[in-house]
């Protein structure tokens, strides 16, 4: 049997961190969460486009102190996932020219970035897509899925 690994998506993590106006799914997130832990039937993997997003919806809280505990918080997840201690490991993937254009030819997909740019796919969805095609070519005996609560992103994971 194949070992299997998902990628966390920036919407699972949102909810995680409780971050104000993105964590509505919260307890179901969690349980999700306590599940696959308790399952050991997956790796789950932090995308960097999960890390970028997640850190760009925290700036733009309008409350400075919730800003600043949510903040802090991810910070403290982020410090978890470098030291080896979180419930996910950081998916290292290389950015270079190659990455770019992979992600403007859709990876996998069969669209490209402006196509699915104009059906309001955004390029943060693209690119954990491309980060988890990336993942597959460099990894063998591997299912890869994506963890997230999108439904678009999900019709393609």
């Amino acid at each position: 049997m194949a070992r299997r690994v998902e990628f966390v998506d920036t919407s699972v993590l949102c909810n995680l961190l409780e971050i104000p106006g993105k964590s509505q799914h919260r307890d179901k997130v969690q349980e999700q969460l306590r599940q696959k832990l308790a399952a050991r039937d997956c790796d789950l993997l932090l995308p960097m486009t999960a890390v970028i997003e997640t850190g760009n919806h925290i700036a733009q809280l309008a409350d400075g102190r919730v800003r600043r505990s949510c903040a802090d918080r991810f910070a403290a997840v982020l410090r978890m996932v470098a030291d080896g201690r979180a419930p996910w490991v950081l998916n290292e993937v290389e950015w270079d020219a190659g990455h770019l254009r992979l992600l403007v030819e859709g990876g996998r997909t069969g669209s490209s970035l402006v196509e699915h740019a104009c059906n309001r796919l955004g390029c943060g969805d693209l690119n954990i897509l491309v980060e988890r095609d990336r993942y597959l070519a460099r990894t063998s005996g591997v299912q890869a899925a994506i963890w997230t609560l999108d439904e678009l992103l999900s019709s393609y994971a």
